[in-house]
């Protein structure tokens, strides 16, 4: 068995424009290649390669378009065919038989595309999707397969919905669609990719916007490759709108060695600029009745994934946080982040220290555990923005942008454990390393006991100030678990809007909302702390919905009761 905890822990390249640096991967595109995972994705300067979907390292490759959004890769009999954003010029289409040889061969310049995805199907025809607009569809055309030049025209297939789709909205969880605010801006309908299972053409998209929590992807489903198309009606099928981190939109799906789905997708940080974002990848299936889900319950606790082939809707949290919203005390605080702030279950608020090397954070439990994980997420705080010449950077919309994949950055700190907070043993040791990690998932299977997790600064990128925005140490706690919800109410407030309101759950620290279209299939999922009300936000007009709150705390899970939405 492997494991992994989201956000994925790989080397995040810096992006240097505007006021403010941060790092940043989004809009995944995953393949199984010649038996190992490729994954390329936005202002990376390369991609990323692994042999089990665990453990990533990152290839440099400045010969592709690095400097252009969402590359799209796909196999096509021996090679490796790679293309990626441009709206103002022809965009290219490569190909390699051997992607870490660097060996691309230009193949053709067929059109101007945003958002491109290549298709392959089984009767060997090649198509092209591609769009990403708040006024344009997503659009499909076949491509021939020697010169990979268009055949025919453009056929629109995707457009935006908000007077039905709720989740296409440019809203939030919150108090701004009550107040009607932004409902009706058109979103943003991006991000196009297809699989085809069992004789049916699943064409993917991502909407409203890369910068919201509800950010997710939707499908429409055809018999014919450039349709009609018609809406999937669990949709999205892929949503993450709460949580630790949020977002699940514009991403890829794929057949692992085994047989079984994976999604990934674009996470939500947005605080340094709106594409500050991170990628996740989460476990997905077909169901009996041919609908496309995620399981996204817990998406960002650890992910155990049982060898060969599984049920992605039995997968479950095999330990809880044990660290939410403990104690803490640090070597210093800078400006507001103060040391509650690496314990809130936001990946969007840290704690930051005035400086850098040998700053240090110290968490309590409370007691003493033996945890099995612990996952540390960095923070970038006020970072300058390094000025390159015209040759080393590239122009964007924002102006001109250089993505720093310099050897000399390094992320280096030494986390230690103390059951008496004076005498300490060594956790991990990350002291000498030569990568720039800054979501690392540190597995202890509970062969320590501990109460009381240090982590110490050895060096920052840039030098830049230390910043934690989460310290979440994982485990099982020996108490009972939360007692069940038993009274709720979910109600329509409106045709793609539902308020819920439950009675507080004895023992728990927090609920998972889980909805969906049946009482057994609630794909969808709202995970929060500490409240015991919700606003649904991302339902389907005339669509009838089940949904079941279920409770937890560092024990575990307790199920509540399934009831249909009013």
């Amino acid at each position: 068995m492997k494991e992994y905890c989201n956000p994925l822990n790989i080397e995040y390249k810096f992006q240097h424009y505007g006021s403010t640096a941060h790092r940043e991967a989004a809009d995944p595109t995953l393949v199984y290649f010649k038996k190992k995972y490729y994954m390329f994705a936005s202002m990376s300067a390369g991609f990323y390669y692994s042999n089990d979907l665990v453990s990533w390292k990152w290839h440099e490759n400045r010969k592709l378009d690095i400097y252009r959004y969402a590359p799209d890769v796909r196999q096509i009999g021996e090679y490796l065919y790679f293309c990626a954003s441009d709206n103002a010029e022809p965009s290219t289409i490569w190909r390699s038989k051997t992607p870490l040889s660097d060996d691309f061969e230009k193949i053709s310049e067929p059109f101007a595309f945003w958002d491109p995805d290549l298709f392959y199907d089984d009767d060997s025809r090649i198509y092209l999707y591609w769009g990403c607009s708040n006024k344009e569809p997503i659009y499909g055309i076949e491509l021939d397969k020697e010169k990979m030049m268009p055949i025919g025209e453009k056929v629109e297939l995707i457009h935006g919905d908000i007077n039905n789709h709720g989740w296409e909205r440019l809203n939030y969880p919150g108090k701004e669609v009550e107040k009607g605010k932004r409902t009706k801006v058109q979103p943003f309908i991006e991000g196009a990719y297809i699989n085809k299972w069992n004789g049916k053409y699943y064409l993917q998209y991502a909407a409203p916007g890369t910068e919201l929590p509800v950010y997710g992807d939707g499908v429409y489903v055809s018999e014919a490759p450039l349709g009609p198309y018609t809406f999937m009606v669990n949709t999205p099928f892929s949503f993450k709108p709460s949580g630790f981190i949020n977002g699940a939109g514009h991403g890829s799906t794929i057949e692992d060695e085994y047989g079984n789905l994976w999604h990934a997708a674009t996470m939500r940080i947005s605080v340094n600029k709106n594409f500050e974002r991170r990628v996740g990848l989460f476990p997905a299936g077909i169901d009996k009745d041919g609908l496309l889900y995620c399981n996204q319950n817990f998406a960002d606790y650890p992910i155990v994934i049982p060898d060969g082939k599984f049920d992605p809707r039995l997968l479950a949290p095999h330990y809880m946080l044990l660290s939410y919203k403990k104690d803490a005390e640090a070597s210093s605080v800078y400006d507001k982040h103060n040391v509650s702030l690496a314990l809130d279950e936001n990946i969007r608020t840290w704690w930051c220290a005035q400086g850098s090397q040998g700053e240090w954070y110290k968490l309590d439990l409370g007691k003493i555990y033996t945890p099995h994980s612990i996952q540390l997420n960095l923070a970038e705080e006020g970072i300058p923005v390094e000025k390159h010449s015209s040759e080393e950077s590239a122009p964007l919309r924002a102006g001109k942008r250089y993505i720093d994949s310099k050897s000399n950055i390094k992320t280096r700190y030494l986390m230690e454990g103390s059951k008496n907070g004076e005498d300490w043993f060594i956790i991990h040791d990350a002291s000498e390393v030569n990568s720039d990690l800054t979501h690392d998932y540190i597995i202890l299977n509970g062969k320590k006991e501990l109460r009381y997790v240090k982590v110490t600064a050895v060096s920052m990128a840039y030098n830049a100030k230390f910043a934690i925005s989460g310290l979440r140490v994982f485990g099982l706690d020996d108490k009972d678990k939360p007692e069940r919800v038993m009274e709720s109410t979910v109600a329509h407030t409106d045709g793609m809007t539902a308020k819920a309101v439950w009675k507080k759950a004895k023992g728990a620290i927090g609920y998972n909302l889980r909805y969906g279209i049946a009482p057994d299939k609630l794909y969808t999922s709202y995970q929060v702390y500490g409240i015991e009300n919700l606003l649904l936000t991302a339902l389907n007009k005339n669509q009838k919905y089940w949904y079941c709150i279920d409770s937890f705390n560092e024990s575990g899970i307790t199920e509540g009761v399934v009831n249909k939405i009013k």
